[in-house]
Formats: C-alpha cells, sequence, structure tokens
C-alpha cells in the first residue's frame, strides 16, 4: 500500500482526524492517537497493541517495540510494505479500537 492509500484508509474510519504531532504524521480519534507516522523516515508508522499481540507481533520481521510509547503497547512497523494491505488494515483497525476503548463509554457509544 502506497503512502496516499494508507492514508485515504485511515481517514475512511469513523471520526478520524488527521494532524502534525512532533513532525509526524498522526491519525487520531477524538484527539488520542492511534497511529503515527513518520513521513520523512521512509514512511515508518507505531500502532497501539495489547501486551499478547506484542509478543506475536515483534516476532516478524520488520516489527519492535515503538520507541517513547507504552511499553508492549505499541508497536512500530519498519514500513508500510511490512505488512500485505489486508494485515495493514486490521492492525490500523486494531489500534483504533483499542484506544476507542480507553475513552468515556458515551464518547464510544458514538462510534458504535
Amino acid at each position: 500500500m502506497d503512502i496516499e492509500s494508507f492514508r485515504e484508509y485511515c481517514l475512511s474510519l469513523p471520526g478520524t482526524t488527521e494532524g502534525m504531532k512532533w513532525d509526524h504524521l498522526c491519525f487520531m480519534i477524538e484527539e488520542k492517537i492511534f497511529v503515527i507516522l513518520a513521513i520523512d523516515d521512509g514512511n515508518r508508522f507505531s500502532t497501539k497493541c495489547t501486551p499478547e499481540e506484542f509478543d506475536e507481533l515483534t516476532a516478524r520481521d520488520g516489527i519492535k517495540q515503538a520507541y517513547h510509547l507504552t511499553k508492549r503497547q505499541w508497536v512500530q512497523i519498519e514500513n508500510l510494505d511490512v505488512l500485505n494491505d489486508k494485515e495493514l488494515k486490521q492492525r490500523v483497525e486494531r489500534s483504533r479500537e483499542l484506544v476507542l476503548a480507553k475513552l468515556p463509554k458515551k464518547i464510544q457509544a458514538k462510534y458504535a
């Protein structure tokens, strides 16, 4: 998947906004980041995961612990080619779900 298709996919998810933070492109729901993308650094990006998913994901080539983010709850993916399109979409959706689940029930209901 190329960067523009990735961006369009992220923005197609209900309630998603984009913005720049720390010189990275971020995709957010209710101002909470679920994907952070280093456009100027080979399209390296990070997504939220569960501690259980962390071990499975980091066992794969091109995926490791995300720097400066909660340990064992965020992974950094080397580039958009590490995962196939289906896996990439699933990873983004899962990250969004995890972030949304931490928001108040009233906000979660808006996106149910």
